[in-house]
């Protein structure tokens, strides 16, 4: 009897461990750490995404192209003091380390802050492209599905773990780096004017100017998040040069993607553009395929779709931080009601606020204003407690 009651129990242990094992989804787990290739991808790809469908439209002015050159440099100099965190012990150790560094209750006020921000982030970038799909493709289709269908895809790529949603930045790349290349025809006559990249050195500084600078910098502030993901990747001393790379092929495709702007619309034209890139993909002529603009956009996706799953991942993640849920494991639910949460939230924004200019606008700003602090801001406190410790 004592052996048979012995078999029943050790079965129905394996059954409840099995049925744990079904349930549960193991998202932060490694296997291997990426190497230094990684850093260029992901930083580029993080700094590509929503704001440059819409950069021309904020800029508008032909000098504004030094503004993306000097605001790309200094990004390079935040991305060296983030070089010093990717590279330092408290980094590898992921949760730990910012425990050491910074203690239990303030990582608690980071995660709640953390929490907020991402949903918001996530939930522009996708009403942007939602915005442009309803646009230039599906003018006919609710917003709703569309919203919808890029979150599902989302948390289908997420699913699969934070290595393997890292590793998808590489078909982000492929299916996105090319596309500059297409707009190269709008640099040569008869559809550039030239006359247009005057004047380059600016006669007048206006509130707009300030406020293309401040876009700028936001727009550059995507690799921010790669802090929290160092665990994954490669801790190696020479990271920093992949990281100045990563930023400086960006800073050639934002300055590409600008002047043709400035060459085919004008720099009086262009303000009044929502979407200039997405609208110059569509006078694209070629011999065996039209509007060329959907292939362009649909390509576009794998961005965003890389960018959100991301993002998804930190959110659950900063999620189980606040709740004080880090020794439990993640489960498939758990990142189910993250998933929910995203969408009950954008749904609310684009009913309440995004189909309004003014709420688009709202919605935009502190966008920029928050990146922008960001990115300002984390660099430089981790630099500066890395450094403290260290000295110590």
């Amino acid at each position: 009897m004592d052996e048979n009651a012995s078999k029943i129990s050790k079965t129905t242990t394996e059954m409840a461990t099995g049925d744990e094992e079904v349930k549960s989804l193991s998202l932060y787990n490694r296997t291997s750490t990426l190497g230094g290739i990684y850093f260029l991808l992901l930083v580029n790809r993080m700094q590509m995404h929503y704001f440059i469908l819409i950069m021309p439209a904020y800029l508008v002015h032909s000098y504004m192209v030094w503004g993306i050159v000097v605001m790309g440099l200094l990004s390079q100099l935040n991305l060296m003091m983030m070089s010093k965190w990717f590279t330092s012990s408290y980094a590898a150790k992921g949760y730990q380390g910012f425990l050491q560094l910074f203690g239990k209750r303030a990582v608690q006020v980071f995660a709640i802050l953390g929490f907020l921000i991402i949903l918001l982030k996530i939930s522009v970038i996708t009403l942007g492209y939602v915005e442009m799909l309803h646009s230039f493709i599906y003018p006919s289709m609710n917003k709703k599905w569309l919203i919808l269908m890029i979150l599902l895809i989302s948390l289908f790529v997420a699913s699969h773990g934070m290595e393997n949603t890292l590793r998808f930045v590489v078909i982000a790349f492929l299916c996105g780096a090319w596309i500059v290349i297409v707009f190269i025809p709008f640099f040569f006559p008869p559809i550039a004017n030239y006359r247009d990249l005057y004047p380059l050195i600016p006669t007048g500084w206006s509130g707009q100017s300030w406020q293309g600078l401040l876009f700028i910098w936001s727009a550059f502030s995507g690799p921010v998040y790669l802090v929290f993901m160092v665990p994954w990747l490669s801790s190696n001393k020479k990271i920093s040069k992949y990281l100045v790379i990563g930023n400086m092929l960006t800073i050639l495709e934002y300055s590409l993607l600008f002047i043709a702007s400035v060459l085919f619309y004008g720099s009086n034209f262009l303000s009044k553009i929502n979407f200039p890139i997405g609208y110059m993909g569509s006078y694209i002529q070629t011999s065996g395929l039209e509007r060329i603009d959907y292939i362009l956009i649909s390509f576009h996706m794998f961005n965003y779709v890389f960018d959100i799953s991301i993002l998804l991942l930190c959110f659950y993640g900063a999620g189980r931080v606040f709740m004080r849920k880090m020794n439990e494991r993640t489960t498939r639910i758990r990142l189910l009601s993250s998933w929910f949460v995203i969408l009950i939230s954008i749904i609310l924004m684009d009913q309440w606020l995004w189909q309004t200019v003014p709420g688009q606008k709202m919605l935009l700003n502190i966008q920029i204003w928050l990146s922008a602090f960001i990115y300002l801001l984390v660099p430089t406190i981790l630099f500066t407690a890395v450094k403290r410790k260290e000295s110590m």
